[in-house]
């Protein structure tokens, strides 16, 4: 048997996940002539027919299927091993684009990031404060290296790091409900009052929305912070990170509504990067750095034992929108 080429595995393995050599060509981005030789030598060489071109999409045969599979492997391999190569090649990073989602303390994050840049002068920290999907676009579009956000974590374009629990919880400013306070409260009744959410920065995505009560009438924010004041003056309702507004829990300034229709949820705040891209030394620094930071952020977010409990956000929960409250 002839040696063959990792280039012949890889159009042997887009053309099987495209369904065809034109569009494994365009993949690539290689003519057809080439894509087409590139299979037929990896063929003749392993004296294995791999395709079976009798239709208009060519499917693989069980040999190719086979092949196919332990081919996978060595080109995740190689994507690997690239990636690998691009980070030793890499001097220090002359910037790092960071993108703080809704959720993060900030005051503690910026503290965090304050400490780090403050020791790396020859890296410039481009800070941007993005809401609801906007931090995933961000990543996504290559406009940022690292969030601090939400995510999905059965992405597998993302490494992520987790920083702390979130506990978000449903309240009231004293008066604003026409009727007591019960663990029964009803969407109904809520609807017939103003709740206020967060727009969602992303500007191409399509969004999520989280806790948006539907047919309600809504005031729309930047920020919890201009939420909280919202709420404070009794103007609407709508869900905000408890580390927030623990002392306003405590003197009774808010009250929660939690329930059955409103319990609250916990995220999960993570620190999040793409896999598939070469991270650089400083930022490996700061990835390191902030996993041995993670235990101090968690004492400042960390829920109270027995107090609102808010139960945990199932990934599959989250409905489309735009905006999140």
């Amino acid at each position: 048997m002839s040696e063959f080429t990792l280039h012949d595995l890889q159009c042997f393995d887009a053309v099987v996940r495209q369904g065809g050599f034109q569009a494994a060509a365009a993949v690539l981005h290689r003519s057809h002539p080439a894509v087409f030789a590139a299979v037929a030598r990896l063929e003749q060489q392993l004296g294995l027919q791999l395709l079976d071109r009798r239709s208009y999409r060519v499917r693989p045969t069980a040999a190719g299927l086979s092949l196919q599979g332990r081919a996978q492997s060595v080109l995740r391999e190689l994507d690997g091993l690239r990636v690998h190569a691009k980070q030793l090649a890499m001097g220090e990073e002359t910037q790092l684009r960071i993108v703080i989602g809704d959720l993060c303390p900030r005051p503690h994050v910026l503290g965090l990031l304050s400490s780090f840049f403050a020791r790396r002068p020859g890296t410039r920290l481009h800070l941007h404060y993005e809401a609801v999907t906007g931090p995933w676009e961000r990543l996504f579009d290559d406009e940022a290296d690292l969030i601090l956000h939400r995510i999905d974590k059965t992405d597998p374009r993302l490494e992520w790091l987790g920083l702390s629990t979130v506990p978000v919880v449903p309240v009231v400013a004293p008066g604003f409900l026409p009727f007591p306070i019960t663990p029964a409260i009803s969407p109904e009744q809520m609807r017939e009052l103003t709740q206020c959410i967060i727009r969602d920065t992303a500007r191409h995505s399509a969004g999520r929305s989280y806790f948006v009560l539907e047919g309600a009438h809504q005031f729309t924010v930047a920020d919890h912070q201009m939420k909280k004041e919202i709420i404070l003056q009794g103007m609407a309702w709508g869900h905000l990170p408890r580390f927030m507004i623990e002392d306003e829990l405590r003197c009774k300034r808010l009250l929660p509504i939690t329930g059955r229709h409103f319990p609250g949820v916990t995220e999960e705040l993570v620190a999040a990067r793409r896999r598939d891209r070469a991270h650089g030394p400083v930022a490996n620094e700061l990835w390191k750095y902030l996993e041995a930071q993670a235990p101090n952020l968690r004492s400042v977010v960390a829920p109270v034992r027995g107090h609102l409990r808010a139960r945990r956000r199932p990934q599959a929960s989250q409905g489309r929108g735009r905006s999140g409250s």
